[in-house]
């Protein structure tokens, strides 16, 4: 099990961007498939990004459009999300997630550890 903290939240503006990061303590980064998801008050949590061990093989969510990029920051344990061109339907907490895992992972029923979550606002 590893802890996981949010860090880079924020408000912004439309068509502005965020990175936000996720510091992993307990484990090495590199043995754990990494996610971000994101919630809004109401409504299932819902899948961001991913970004697979070893390969760091990389999968999307429709709704991204190129505009997000996940990463892993092997030097630094961390795991990052890089959101340009950000919408205000982008409103929401985003929580990253890991699970000891090969290959991407896209269910979050399936992620062992979460962090706290960390609220990103998208005005006009």
């Amino acid at each position: 099990q590893v802890q996981l903290i949010e860090s880079g939240g924020g408000l912004v503006r439309t068509g502005g961007s965020l990175r936000l990061a996720c510091a992993v303590s307990g484990g090495p980064i590199s043995h754990y498939a990494m996610g971000w998801f994101r919630q809004v008050p109401g409504k299932e949590r819902e899948f961001v990004a991913a970004i697979s061990r070893g390969t760091w093989d990389t999968h999307y969510a429709e709704f991204v459009e190129g505009r997000f990029t996940i990463s892993i920051d092997d030097a630094k344990n961390t795991a990052r999300l890089q959101m340009n061109s950000l919408k205000a339907e982008d409103t929401a907490t985003y929580y990253c997630a890991a699970f000891r895992a090969m290959g991407v992972v896209i269910l979050p029923e399936l992620y062992t550890d979460w962090g706290q979550g960390t609220q990103v606002i998208v005005s006009s």
